[in-house]
């Protein structure tokens, strides 16, 4: 989350006046995550976040408003689209842009996972996955292999000046190994996508809340898996499959793997170091402008996928 839209009070007692929500107390913009303006809205009805979406094209967002909808009534803890007095569950601000109002969870996020927290994102993360198994929608895979391909054709040159000829090999070998690899016939759903810590609550030990669901789309759940494993289980400082195994327990405790999925994993592990360092390296080459933003260190998942590929 982040701030690129920088909303006044105005602006926002302008959007609540199409909701049942209330007066504007107090407001506050976030600046962790890196996609969307969010911020905190504080009303008569309770505390909400609202976010206005910066990339995303308008016809994507109904998706992600009904996945929420369905997550959100299957029981998941995760934020519930609140709609506005005509029924819609989108809004429309200056500037034309899109956004919506979400309920906000209980809890915070947390920097790094223990074990026991890390066991309990691994069953909120299977939790996901069945909620959203009867999910009606499809949504292919934005940061697939085509996607891949251009945005590594889109950074080579920057890459080869600010990191060497070595990490751009690196980046165009494991694109080769990964478009040999098949994964057809894995079980496959509504995947969360990009569940860092950054995207869970908690309470103690125990996730109040999933949030940020705008990677959301139809893939094998292992992809998952290696994601939030990457993400939250591998620190590159020792005690690392431990840290795995705890995640891993805690997803099976709901949800079972199959001998293909388990197959597939080391190497899932690899297209999901590859995809963030990607992405990362994207985001850090040609910057977006914005009042509060945060960009990630694409060094960290170079430095994941090497550990994956000596496996």
């Amino acid at each position: 989350m982040s701030v690129y839209t920088d909303l006044s009070r105005a602006d926002i007692e302008a959007i609540l006046a199409d909701y049942s929500l209330g007066r504007l107390h107090a407001f506050e913009g976030i600046a962790a995550g890196i996609e969307n303006s969010n911020f905190f809205i504080d009303t008569e009805a309770g505390r909400f976040v609202l976010t206005v979406f910066e990339r995303m094209r308008a016809e994507e967002l109904p998706y992600f408003m009904r996945l929420m909808r369905h997550l959100a009534a299957h029981g998941l803890p995760c934020p519930d689209v609140q709609p506005r007095r005509d029924g819609r569950l989108l809004f429309t601000c200056a500037g034309g842009k899109q956004g919506c109002i979400v309920s906000c969870l209980r809890g915070r996020t947390l920097d790094e996972l223990n074990p026991a927290q890390l066991k309990a994102s691994g069953y909120a993360l299977a939790s996901l996955h069945m909620a959203g198994a009867d999910f009606p929608e499809r949504r292919p895979n934005p940061t697939g292999m085509d996607w891949l391909a251009d945005t590594i054709a889109a950074v080579s040159d920057k890459t080869r000046s600010r990191y060497g000829d070595g990490a751009l090999a690196l980046l165009e070998d494991e694109l080769a190994y990964q478009q040999g690899v098949s994964h057809a016939g894995l079980p496959s759903g509504v995947i969360h996508g990009d569940l860092f810590c950054d995207n869970i609550l908690f309470e103690g030990d125990a996730v109040s809340g999933l949030i940020d669901f705008y990677y959301a789309h139809d893939a094998p759940y292992v992809m998952d898996i290696a994601i939030s494993l990457n993400a939250q289980a591998v620190l590159l400082e020792g005690g690392d499959d431990a840290r795995m195994r705890a995640l891993l327990d805690g997803y099976e405790s709901a949800r079972r793997l199959g001998d293909a999925e388990r197959r597939a994993l080391p190497d899932m592990l690899r297209l999901a170091a590859l995809r963030f360092w990607v992405s990362r390296l994207y985001d850090e080459l040609f910057p977006r402008g914005g009042a509060m933003t945060q960009t990630k260190d694409p060094e960290e998942y170079r430095r994941k996928l090497l550990l994956h590929r000596q496996c």
